[in-house]
């Protein structure tokens, strides 16, 4: 049986990602909120929210797997994309550290409830494999990275999609939902550790001040390289962009 070049093509890369993650990666430091961080209270309440997002993300992942199973490999692809892309930490000036997202490119394919589960099993492979980040603090992760995230990127792909620059809008899809993970999850910190002169407000300055230091750069950066990712895919997916109807000629 010969296997079609596109397909090897994205076993290769899921492969190679999965090397660079678990093979070479160093030990983590976590930005997702890391384990036991979180008071209970809020542990319990962002689980609470975050769960009807994933059941509703699971009906949609299914209708995608029944109706057009020949889509399964792109969506472990937008799902190892963004396992690498959040595992790559870089040290921030907290002692903890920033990472991109990687939900953009699944929200852009896919929907952004696709996206909420696959981003929730990369929060859950990430804490269980490498440390980063936490079970009991699953369901604020989930929902500044799986659920927050995905929405703005698809609500900005949307936005710009029908205009003639395409590659602008999956740019700032995956720029803006990558930033605005960290701004939730700076009102998810700052909600829990209210700072003792200024209350909330001022926690939240604080956060999101530190982190917009590395968070800023990291999403431009997550920007262009989602582009680049959508060149492949324009090039060597075009059969499953079609299915998926957001290959647009001369984008």
């Amino acid at each position: 049986m010969k296997l079609n070049p596109r397909i090897l093509q994205l076993v290769a890369m899921a492969a190679l990602s999965l090397y660079l993650v678990v093979g070479v990666a160093p030990p983590a430091q976590a930005m997702h909120i890391m384990e036991g961080f979180l008071p209970v209270g809020w542990a319990v309440f962002w689980w609470i929210v975050s769960l009807p997002f994933f059941i509703l993300g699971l009906r949609s992942l299914a209708r995608i797997a029944r109706e057009n199973p020949e889509l399964k490999l792109l969506l472990a692809l937008a799902g190892a994309f963004s396992f690498v892309l959040s595992a790559l930490k870089i040290p921030s000036v907290t002692g903890s550290c920033s990472h991109p997202t990687g939900t953009g490119l699944g929200a852009v394919l896919f929907g952004p409830s696709v996206m909420t589960v696959l981003g929730s099993l990369v929060l859950i492979f990430q804490a269980v494999l490498l440390a980063h980040g936490g079970l009991t603090t699953l369901g604020a992760n989930v929902f500044s990275m799986a659920i927050v995230g995905p929405w703005v990127a698809y609500g900005v792909y949307r936005l710009f999609a029908n205009s003639d620059k395409q590659k602008l809008a999956v740019f700032l899809a995956a720029a803006l939902g990558g930033l605005v993970t960290y701004i939730v999850t700076s009102i998810q910190l700052a909600l829990a550790f209210p700072a003792a002169s200024g209350g909330f407000v001022a926690a939240f300055v604080k956060f999101a001040g530190i982190f917009a230091l590395t968070q800023i750069p990291l999403a431009i950066s997550e920007g262009l390289l989602t582009v680049l990712v959508w060149n492949w895919l324009q090039s060597y997916a075009t059969d499953e962009l079609q299915t998926l109807k957001v290959l647009k000629t001369g984008a």
